[in-house]
């Protein structure tokens, strides 16, 4: 077993790694890092696809959303799914809203929602009103919040996109 002084020099030599692959936009490689063992990789692999990979990135950072066992880095999905704002990204998130275990990714997730604007997801949002945590329920609301001012101003915009609320 590797002590922590070698895991964070490998860490390290990953994260440099990272920069000259961000410098060059290369999507795959974030792609297989997202997947890679140390949820620290997973977690700033996640937040640089999302930066560089627009609506490709969704069904890799999708399924780190669904699949990984790390609370942070599944809270970083959907907040990076969010704030890519595409409608693909919806299904996931309302799974999480209403399943994931942590109140954390929930919460994330519910508030990423409101971040998309899209009304598809307004019945997920309403049914996280009775989530046992008020913090579930409390970003059902700004979310919700978000989709009415949408509703009734006709637009989506950096305004909208900011919070989510």
């Amino acid at each position: 077993m590797k002590s922590n002084y070698n895991e964070n020099y490998d860490r390290l030599e990953i994260i440099r790694e990272m920069e000259t692959e961000f410098n060059n936009n290369n999507i795959q490689f974030f792609s297989a890092l997202s997947f890679h063992p140390d949820p620290i990789i997973r977690t700033r692999s996640i937040c640089i696809l999302a930066d560089i990979g627009g609506e490709q990135a969704v069904e890799t950072i999708s399924k780190a959303l669904m699949e990984d066992g790390d609370d942070l880095v599944r809270h970083e999905a959907a907040f990076s799914l969010g704030q890519l704002g595409f409608t693909s990204g919806i299904n996931t998130l309302s799974y999480a809203v209403q399943n994931d275990p942590s109140i954390f990714v929930r919460h994330e997730a519910a508030v990423a929602l409101g971040v998309i604007g899209s009304e598809a997801a307004r019945h997920v949002l309403v049914t996280a009103l009775s989530d046992p945590s008020e913090e579930v329920k409390k970003s059902a609301n700004v979310a919700l919040a978000n989709l009415d001012y949408i509703r009734t101003s006709k637009k989506i915009n950096k305004f909208t996109r900011m919070t989510g609320g």
